[in-house]
């Protein structure tokens, strides 16, 4: 019984991750086109990962590099083919 108790708060735990939302992430399938602040574009040909929370952007150039963009950075986005 004793052992059994330690598991039972274990998966007690972790259902409490899927109530506190901790994935915030939303992710949209290239190619994307994001429209920067100072009116310049960045397109990719990978898809991009926005987060709901914090609204910023990080995508892959074309050598595979990751790259972030906070909110204050881009005007908007659109992905696939509109």
């Amino acid at each position: 019984m004793k052992k059994v108790i330690p598991l039972l708060f274990l998966l007690m735990g972790c259902s409490l991750f899927e109530d506190t939302k901790l994935v915030d992430i939303q992710k949209f399938e290239g190619p994307c086109v994001i429209t920067l602040k100072d009116g310049s574009t960045i397109e990719t040909t990978g898809g991009i990962e926005v987060s709901k929370r914090y609204e910023g952007i990080t995508y892959r150039d074309e050598e595979g590099k990751i790259w972030s963009l906070f909110k204050e950075e881009y005007t908007s986005y659109s992905c696939g083919n509109q």
